[in-house]
């Protein structure tokens, strides 16, 4: 039975980190001491919920987070120090704090260690997220007790919707671009300026000028989408950034 443990202090775990080819310990004291931390945590490095909504969710979120009281967005596995810095790159995951719970320590402290034996992956954590203020939990989201890898109440939009029930998140961005095209350099730059992440699609790869005109109904690049919606190039992506500013 897993237990909500809100109004509770975090785990006191020192955590085997890798800084620059150096393995550095940090504790629960340096994370959350005198913060406001979200942490998110999940079974397994590369797993496919793990990689291709939790963690990039709260990858795009976290300036909005920050924006509204949050110090730091914290993803946490069972994984070792490796596996997490390898992923946090692969991920693109910049915004984020990756901590490695190399032995799941941090896990049990939380009673949110679970045997996936069944899977061949031996103890992970359960996932979960979490409102932290200066040691103590503020607010949990627990994935319900069922079979498999339930992904219903720990995303990132349901923590900003508690953190701050006023503000609407951004809608995720994609954009299509091309090496060496200056247009999309621009729009890219316009897109870090405003403070917003985005999924950039490189063609190449099996990606051509045709799966692009299939998709956004025009082969130049770049094309930008939000939400699913198409903006369209570098001029409509301008022009769509300012009327969001009013």
């Amino acid at each position: 039975m897993l237990t909500n443990k809100e109004g509770q202090r975090v785990p006191n775990v020192t955590f085997k980190t890798r800084q620059d080819d150096k393995w550095v310990e940090v504790s629960s004291t340096d994370i959350f001491k005198g913060k406001r931390v979200v942490l998110f945590a999940l079974p397994g490095a590369y797993t496919p919920t793990c990689s291709s909504t939790h963690l990039p969710r709260f990858n795009e979120l976290a300036g909005t987070f920050k924006a509204n009281g949050i110090d730091e967005v914290v993803c946490l596995s069972v994984n070792d120090a490796f596996v997490m810095n390898e992923w946090g790159k692969a991920q693109e995951a910049e915004n984020l704090r990756l901590i490695p719970d190399g032995n799941g320590a941090f896990a049990e402290g939380m009673g949110m260690l679970v045997d996936k034996s069944d899977l061949g992956f031996g103890k992970r954590s359960w996932r979960y997220s979490m409102l932290v203020k200066d040691g103590v939990i503020e607010k949990m989201f627990i994935e319900p007790e069922k079979d498999g890898d339930p992904f219903e109440v720990s995303d990132a939009d349901t923590m900003l919707k508690y953190v701050a029930p006023k503000v609407t998140a951004p809608a995720p961005i994609t954009i299509f671009t091309k090496p060496g095209c200056p247009f999309c350099a621009k729009a890219k730059s316009l897109l870090k300026e405003a403070g917003l992440t985005y999924e950039e699609i490189t063609l190449g790869h099996g990606i051509t000028s045709r799966t692009l005109n299939a998709v956004a109904g025009a082969g130049t690049t770049p094309q930008v989408f939000a939400g699913g919606k198409k903006i369209g190039g570098s001029e409509e992506l301008e022009t769509w950034l300012a009327k969001a500013k009013h």
